[in-house]
Parts: C-alpha cells; sequence; structure tokens
C-alpha cells in the first residue's frame, strides 16, 4: 500500500537493506507486539531512526494484505511511502513439495512458511513511486527461467505446473528522485540448505540471483529499465563461504553493470570462523558457531553509472535475553543522479 505525500528532494540518498526477523508463528502476532510495544520491536526501529535510510528495503517482515502490520510499524517513523505485498512465503500450493505423504504442511507452501506472507518482505521509502513503471515477477514459474537449474526428477509435471522461482518476491520498484527515476531491483531468496541430496533450495536459491543477470541481459519476456538502479536484498549466498552456488553470487558481484561497495560493520564478529575464505568484515548475517557461522548474504548493489559516496553494516547493538537481530543493516550512500 502506498501513501501519498509530497515529493521532497534529496541531496544524498541512504538506500539500506536489513533483514529484521520480525516474524511471529501466526497471522496477526507482529500486530499484536507492535501495538504493545515489544521490545524487539521498539529495538528495530530505534535502530531505523539512528541511521536513517531514506529507503530500506526490510526482509523476515511479516506482511498482509491491506499493509495493517506495516503501517503500524512505520507510525512515527519517517516514511511517507510505504509498499508491501504478500509475497509466496507460506501460500499454499496444493502439492506436496517435499515429497512426505502430507499435503498443505509450511514446506508444502510455495516456500516455508506457516501462513501467506510470514517473513515477507517490505519498503518503506522518503521518495515516491511511479508506480506506472513498478514491475512484480513473483509469480513466475521456476521452470520458466531460462536455464532453470530444476532438481533432475524430484518434481512431477503437476508440481512444475505451480511451483514459483520467487520464494519470497522479485520486484523492480521505480523511485522517482528529482526529475530521474532510480529503479530498486528487490528480492529475498530462500536458504540453500534444508533439503536433500536433489539440493531443490540450493538450485532455487542460485537461480533467485540468477534472475538479475537475464533481467539485465534482456533474456525475458520483458529487458531491463534504462537507468540507474540499486539491486538490493537477502540472496542468503555468500560468494565465498557457507552452502549453496556461491559461482552465482560470484558471477552478480562482478557484473560490470554493477558495483560492490564492500560494507564493512562499524562493529560484529571480531574473528572469522574456521576456514572461512571471505573477509570476515563484509560479513552481514551471524548464524552462530561453528555452522553456519558468519557469512555476507545480504547486499545493496548500485548500478555502475552511480556515484558511491559511503557504505556500512549497522548491526544492533542492544542487550536483550537473546539475540534478535542476526543480520546487520546494510547501508549504502548515493550521490544525486545527474
Amino acid at each position: 500500500m502506498w501513501l501519498s505525500h509530497a515529493s521532497c528532494a534529496q541531496d544524498v540518498l541512504r538506500v539500506a537493506t536489513w533483514h529484521v526477523e520480525l516474524s511471529r508463528k501466526g497471522p496477526g502476532l507482529l500486530l499484536q507486539d507492535i501495538l504493545e510495544g515489544d521490545p524487539q520491536v521498539a529495538a528495530a526501529q530505534a535502530h531505523l531512526r539512528e541511521l536513517s535510510p531514506d529507503v530500506i528495503l526490510l526482509t523476515g517482515f511479516d506482511t498482509d494484505p491491506d499493509a495493517v502490520v506495516l503501517r503500524a510499524f512505520a507510525e512515527g517513523l519517517d516514511y511517507p511511502y510505504l509498499l508491501t505485498r504478500l509475497g509466496n512465503s507460506g501460500r499454499p500450493t496444493g502439492r506436496d513439495l517435499d515429497k512426505d505423504g502430507h499435503l498443505g504442511e509450511p514446506e508444502d507452501a510455495q516456500s516455508y512458511g506457516e501462513f501467506t506472507g510470514q517473513g515477507g518482505v517490505a519498503l518503506l521509502s522518503r521518495l515516491p513511486v511511479d508506480m506506472a513503471g513498478f514491475r512484480d515477477f513473483s509469480e513466475m514459474l521456476w521452470h520458466d527461467l531460462p536455464g532453470a537449474q530444476l532438481p533432475e526428477g524430484y518434481f512431477d509435471e503437476g508440481d512444475l505446473d505451480v511451483l514459483r522461482l520467487s520464494s519470497h518476491v522479485h520486484w523492480d520498484v521505480p523511485l522517482v528522485w528529482g526529475e530521474a527515476r532510480l529503479h530498486l531491483f528487490a528480492y529475498a531468496a530462500t536458504s540453500p540448505v534444508f533439503d536433500g541430496e536433489e539440493d531443490r533450495n540450493g538450485r532455487r536459491n542460485g537461480d533467485e540471483t540468477r534472475f538479475w543477470s537475464l533481467y539485465l541481459d534482456g533474456n525475458l519476456s520483458v529487458s531491463a529499465p534504462e537507468g540507474p538502479f540499486v539491486l538490493l536484498g537477502d540472496s542468503n549466498l555468500d560468494p565465498m563461504d557457507g552452502d549453496g552456488r556461491r559461482d552465482q553470487m560470484q558471477a552478480l558481484l562482478t557484473d560490470p553493470r554493477l558495483q560492490d561497495p564492500r560494507p564493512v560493520a562499524d562493529h560484529g564478529a571480531e574473528m572469522a570462523n574456521p576456514g572461512q575464505r571471505g573477509d570476515p568484515a563484509l560479513d552481514t548475517a551471524d548464524w552462530g558457531d561453528p555452522v553456519p557461522g558468519n557469512l555476507r548474504v545480504d547486499y545493496v548493489l548500485p548500478s555502475a553509472d552511480l556515484t558511491v559516496l559511503a557504505s556500512g553494516i549497522a548491526w544492533h547493538t542492544g542487550k536483550s535475553e537473546k539475540n534478535d537481530f542476526r543480520h546487520g543493516l546494510v547501508w549504502v550512500d548515493i550521490a544525486p543522479i545527474p
């Protein structure tokens, strides 16, 4: 849902993504926590006020069709434009996708979820959106992706007729920045684990990231728009460490149409995991040692024609009984478009 507001000029634009982990076991529970001032919710809101990104893509955020939860969360935050749509997590398929002989389980949804929209995606922005140019690719079937890396012999035709590529969403969101348009290519991918030898989650995760290269190449039903863009979200894929098809993330990070600001943490893990190959300063998620440990899975990647002024990873440092925020907020400051 979009809320109308006068356009505002931004001298420097701070674009960010954060896997905020505001997800609950049932619909309406996050809204209840927001209204009751749950400490985790309050901490997330305070972190956003402190970092003050102009545009923030939240992943791991429970969504609903009328954006009631998002509007309640954004109350008191300086974000006049809000967007959320029910993605694919928890969306029923009517198929036994995990092949255990039972229907209707969270594992049988388009992607794991106990209800539709659990752990979804939401956008908060100080810039308006050109809704005429908004594109939502979330309903695209996985087998329709050129070169889809489907697990051979695992899914039947009935499965493939309903199974979507996006575990959550794939969006192209055009922002109005002065006289220019800045496109956000936003997504959140499934974890590449929690499957079997068929590697259905690893294959899907890799294809969710590969989607963007195909989009930029013009190899889908529509080509990417011309002009500057920022690709952002939670890929659940480290280019050097952890599970998954890391070559897909490596290919995206080295694409000449993109630039990798390589944001580093203002604080974070002080030591690399045993055998870690990537730079631990770049890690955006801390899942505990030894497995899966610290990984770089959240990204803000501006197009090559944009000027990056600064970047970083801001971890929430507040004390709590448990680790409420296992991901850092990744931000990039961008100079105005000429």
